[in-house]
């Protein structure tokens, strides 16, 4: 199973980007979905996670300011970053939990993406 982020950049603050990321593989089923970002010399943390049947949690650092959407048909999940400020610059990345058809059936999967560079500042 494979993740692929896209959508970083660079940003003033104050503005908006969207990050996408899409799974491939020979999935059955994607549970629980999460962006996670990790700062120069700091640990990585979550920001936001989805479950399969949508529910969304979020760091209160980003409540109000970004939103994790998911697009079970195609595989994709989403953050829409507004009002973004300085302290929101980490690479940020994928991760996914679920069940993919290996060689000898079923098996659990736990997979991160390359990690997409986000950087705000003026």
């Amino acid at each position: 199973v494979q993740l692929v982020e896209s959508g970083g950049g660079l940003v003033q603050p104050g503005g908006s980007l969207r990050l996408s990321c899409a799974v491939s593989g020979n999935i059955f089923k994607i549970d629980n979905m999460g962006w996670y970002r990790q700062a120069p010399g700091k640990q990585r943390e979550l920001v936001a996670a989805i479950t399969s049947d949508g529910n969304t949690n979020y760091v209160d650092s980003v409540k109000g300011r970004f939103t994790m959407s998911r697009d079970n048909v195609k595989t994709m999940v989403y953050l829409q970053m507004n009002s973004l400020k300085p302290e929101d610059t980490a690479v940020y990345y994928c991760n996914a939990r679920g069940v993919y058809r290996g060689t000898y059936g079923l098996e659990n999967f736990a997979s991160w993406g390359q990690g997409t560079q986000v950087t705000v500042s003026s």
